[in-house]
């Protein structure tokens, strides 16, 4: 079945002749070369484009290694330009116009945007492109490229879409969540048959694609620390963490396994690797009352809890960290930026003396002049665990909605607290959950 997408092809077709180069961003086999050389392509050859108006390459092909060269890249795209009318060009992992020897270079991805800016000037060409990596959207870039890319960045399988994928008519929604939180959203899970296959696959990708990528593209020299440091992140999802506490962890098995130890420095660039090709994000710890960002501690999160779970063998299957995995995830795919909220009060102790306090709320979410906070919760059904999960709600004690999510629950409700209610399941399906 042929998930449609219609989120993100509705961003690019919105986005259509605006004077920008549109860059399409996310995880390898996340589905942006089919988004883009197939449902968009789709839609404009719908929209009445000639086939031969719509100049598709894609570099990952055997077949256009030589065009793996900003200056034959930029020929052949110009010699299909014939006439005066609207051309559109799509370049599928535009990234791989960069020689390895240029790569060298921190300025290589220059040469590149060179060719995109030129396609700009001409009046009648639609540039469309896809990439793995960040480096897209570096400082450097954005200098150089004078805010003429337009990022729409693209995730796996929403819980919305993978419905569409199992016939959500027939199939209950509860079971296909089990399944969703158990093997994730990666669309090449839809050739997969049985759960053996789903997680080989969801295994391989790792090793043959990301880790393969990563390592050639800035030469490790440490694979080994780089798929440790990644079981790390993986099974520390939803806990604070950082590089010293991930360095002092590793060095502890490699101590174990009789190994080399490693750095802070090389840790520290294993982690922006990991970051840049989008197979985690790292999210920061705000303090609400003092309206700052703390200098340590943050929490990372897999760009599919799927990947995650199938990278630990399915061995730290905790609903709630994957529940968080998947409320974070979500909310950054809908546009909204998203920190972790910290709140410090004094408090009399056991023994009747103050002392400082933390709680935490999972996410403090804003987009434009809209700000929630969301507790994700798997049950708040003892009065124990409800009070730990909604305490935090009361001492912000300010007018922004405040919402906390289950694993199960009734139709979305109030508490007399005004805080809403509402099961993983409406919190990802019903669009009137969030603004």
């Amino acid at each position: 079945m042929i998930v449609q997408r219609d989120f993100y092809l509705d961003k690019l077709i919105s986005r259509k002749n605006n004077g920008l180069v549109k860059i399409v961003t996310g995880i390898r086999r996340c589905g942006k070369s089919f988004l883009l050389m197939e449902l968009f392509r789709g839609h404009l050859i719908e929209e009445g484009v000639p086939e031969h108006h719509i100049i598709s390459i894609a570099l990952d092909e055997t077949e256009n290694k030589e065009l793996r060269d900003a200056r034959k890249l930029h020929e052949a795209i110009v010699s299909g330009i014939g006439d005066d009318e609207d051309y559109y060009v799509l370049i599928d992992e535009a990234q791989m116009a960069i020689t390895d020897e240029e790569r060298k270079n921190p300025d290589a991805y220059i040469a590149l945007y060179g060719v995109l800016n030129s396609l700009l000037h001409r009046n009648n060409v639609d540039v469309y492109i896809t990439g793995s990596n960040s480096k897209f959207l570096s400082e450097d870039i954005r200098t150089e490229f004078r805010g003429r890319g337009d990022e729409i960045h693209i995730a796996p399988f929403s819980f919305r879409e993978y419905l569409q994928s199992v016939d959500s008519d027939k199939t209950d929604k509860h079971e296909a969540f089990a399944e969703y939180l158990m093997f994730g959203g990666m669309p090449g899970l839809l050739q997969k048959n049985t759960p053996e296959d789903k997680i080989q696959y969801l295994k391989g990708l790792f090793d043959e694609t990301y880790f393969k990528d990563i390592i050639e593209r800035h030469k490790i020299e440490r694979p080994d620390v780089l798929s440790e440091l990644t079981d790390c992140l993986c099974s520390s999802v939803g806990s604070i963490t950082n590089i010293n506490k991930l360095k002092d962890s590793i060095n502890s098995i490699k101590k174990s396994k009789k190994g080399n130890s490693v750095s802070y420095e090389t840790l520290s660039s294993y982690m922006k690797y990991l970051k840049d090709c989008f197979l985690f994000s790292e999210v920061k710890r705000y303090d609400i009352r003092g309206k700052q960002y703390f200098a340590s501690l943050n929490k990372y999160y897999c760009a599919d809890h799927g990947l995650r779970n199938a990278r630990l063998n399915m061995r730290q299957i905790e609903e709630t960290h994957l529940m968080e995995n998947v409320i974070y995830n979500h909310l950054v795919n809908l546009g909204y930026s998203v920190d972790v909220g910290i709140i410090e009060r004094k408090e009399r102790g056991p023994e009747g003396k103050l002392q400082n306090t933390t709680y935490e709320i999972d996410f403090v979410v804003n987009r434009g002049m809209y700000q929630y906070y969301i507790q994700s919760a798997f049950s708040v059904e003892n009065e124990e665990k409800r009070n730990a999960e909604l305490k935090p709600f009361s001492i912000v004690n300010n007018s922004f909605r405040k919402i906390v999510v289950t694993r199960y629950g009734m139709r979305p409700w109030f508490d007399d607290d005004g805080i809403f209610h509402v099961s993983i399941i409406d919190f990802l399906l019903r669009d009137d959950i969030l603004v």
